[in-house]
């Protein structure tokens, strides 16, 4: 398809040189109303100021000129108001899409843009402070899903996990647990202000208790760092179960043994862009285009978020990817246009390096929303949400609407075993064509070279070729965007037709060859959604 559609690119910019029309940067894309056509131009809209002439009339002009240097499989061109010039392409190109998609097999779909490219994407980057909740699950498939996307396109990925071990959160969590150690002894000390509650943290102290005996003085460093080691593994042991792993763990406390933040303060104050007030240092960001400057490092002494992930940007970037992908929450949209903006300020390259935010989930059970709290230990974990609606649901769920959108995790329709779930209506579609093959192998009836796709002429056969056609050009579409819901949104969209073809056209059938032509197409679709399903890290049943 992508091919076809650079000839046809190529035509139209032919006919506009012949016709001495100026070169303008136009889309070809598939219309958004199937009745006008397979492809649609807006380059007529793009002209009437430099031709002093009615968009309609551009059109017909460029129409009259491409009708006889129609590129193969084109069959023709027509005009539709305001001015869009529609195209057609024979039945013919999209039938012989079958075997291009039975021979490519697992690999349909695959680009080659990140050939030879590397890409980092960091994801997650919880603090080990407590159990992943359901917003660090939006995170993890977000992140994992377009590391998939990149693979996809030929990128050798590096999934990166960054966390705080030496900031004050940290330092909280020791003195919560510490506290509990000693009321398990029997001994009550004064709970930490915006301390960590909840069951987990007593168990934490329990565990210590077992291991290190009761002989822990206050303020031994061992509650922190033993705290810190259970939660990491508990935090690996839930991403396992969704299918997630990491190349690389970075942790915010080399950045400081290593020097590399006194590196980045001293570059910053050579630069005359970090200056003392109110006992804090500040980041001169008003003499570089903002409002107003930003706290670096508190009164307290303690630095925001802003300084340690600079340098730790620092080293992504000395690191040499081609592509640097970030994946936070919505409450990082303020802070890293910051760090951007100091690495520029540092002679940083940084336009390889992409911010995705999402936006939060909400949890809902008969309509009713879950109110959370991590502080106050009043959330769902990820673990509870994958125990209650699995882990193919939980991955769906996350990416089924876009990251930029808020989104509410209905309980109710994840848990409904019935087409109204997503996610049991997608891979019906591919079961649903397991179970076709296989009763046409009981009956002697397998798929050969020998199926003619001419025979595939049905409206409904046809609709369905035409977007099987499209699946590597929605795998470009994500990875441009990098929006997995691209993906949700054409599994979707697919599955719909499959289900109207096979509602109207019987697979199996007296005619042989029309039986082997059919077998042909739903194979190539059940390859399509298999495909679409590994990409997103979901399973593809083969009966349900």
């Amino acid at each position: 398809m992508k091919a076809l559609r650079l000839k046809l690119s190529e035509s139209i910019s032919q006919a506009l040189r012949k016709l001495s029309f100026p070169k303008k940067d136009y889309s070809l894309a598939p219309p958004k109303n199937r009745d006008f056509g397979d492809l649609s131009s807006n380059i007529a809209l793009l002209l009437p100021r430099d031709l002093n002439r009615k968009p309609m009339d551009i059109a017909r002009i460029i129409a009259d000129e491409l009708k006889s240097k129609l590129p193969e499989n084109i069959t023709n061109v027509t005009v539709a108001k305001p001015g869009f010039l529609n195209f057609e392409i024979s039945n013919k190109f999209f039938q012989s899409q079958i075997l291009n998609i039975l021979e490519n097999n697992d690999n349909y779909g695959k680009g080659n843009i990140g050939s030879g490219k590397t890409a980092n994407v960091e994801f997650v980057s919880a603090n080990p402070t407590g159990p992943l909740t359901v917003g660090h699950g939006r995170n993890a498939i977000l992140g994992d899903t377009v590391s998939n996307i990149l693979h996809w396109q030929g990128f050798e990925v590096t999934r990166e996990y960054y966390f705080n071990d030496a900031g004050r959160q940290m330092r909280i969590l020791g003195e919560s647990v510490e506290v509990r150690y000693f009321e398990i002894l029997g001994k009550n000390l004064e709970f930490p202000e915006e301390g960590y509650q909840g069951n987990y943290i007593r168990e934490i102290a329990q565990t210590i208790l077992d291991q290190h005996g009761n002989e822990l003085k206050p303020n031994s460093p061992i509650f922190k760092k033993e705290a810190e080691k259970i939660i990491f593994n508990d935090i690996k042991s839930s991403l396992a179960k969704l299918g997630i792993t990491f190349d690389q763990f970075s942790n915010e406390k080399t950045f400081y043994d290593n020097g590399g933040i006194d590196s980045l303060l001293k570059k910053l104050k050579e630069k005359d862009l970090i200056y003392e007030k109110d006992n804090a240092t500040w980041f001169k960001t008003s003499t570089l285009g903002k409002d107003q400057d930003k706290v670096y490092i508190k009164s307290s002494g303690e630095p925001t978020y802003r300084v340690p992930d600079t340098a730790y940007h620092q080293d992504k970037i000395k690191r040499g990817f081609d592509l640097i992908v970030d994946v936070f929450g919505a409450d990082h949209a303020d802070a890293y246009p910051d760090v951007i903006l100091a690495l520029d300020a540092l002679g940083q390259k940084t336009d390889h390096i992409k911010v995705l935010i999402y936006q939060f989930v909400t949890l809902l059970r008969g309509g009713e929303k879950i109110k959370m709290s991590t502080r106050k230990a009043n959330f769902v974990t990820l673990d509870e949400l994958v125990d209650e609606v699995g882990v193919d649901v939980v991955r769906y769920f996350f990416v089924m609407r876009s990251m930029n959108a808020h989104l509410d995790f209905d309980l109710d329709l994840a848990t409904d075993q019935s087409d109204k779930n997503p996610v049991f209506y997608l891979q019906y579609a591919h079961a649903r064509i397991c179970n076709i093959i296989s009763r046409a192998n009981d009956l002697g009836v397998e798929l050969n070279d020998s199926f003619n796709p001419s025979l595939l002429e049905h409206e409904d056969e046809i609709a369905l070729l035409k977007y099987m056609s499209r699946f590597p050009d929605f795998l470009e579409l994500a990875y441009e965007n990098l929006e997995p819901q691209t993906i949700a949104n054409y599994l979707q969209e697919l599955s719909a037709r499959f289900h109207k073809f096979y509602s109207h056209c019987r697979v199996i059938t007296d005619d042989d060859q029309l039986t082997i032509s059919r077998i042909a197409i739903i194979h190539a679709s059940r390859i399509i959604l298999a495909n679409g399903f590994k990409i997103l890290g979901i399973s593809a049943p083969e009966r349900m």
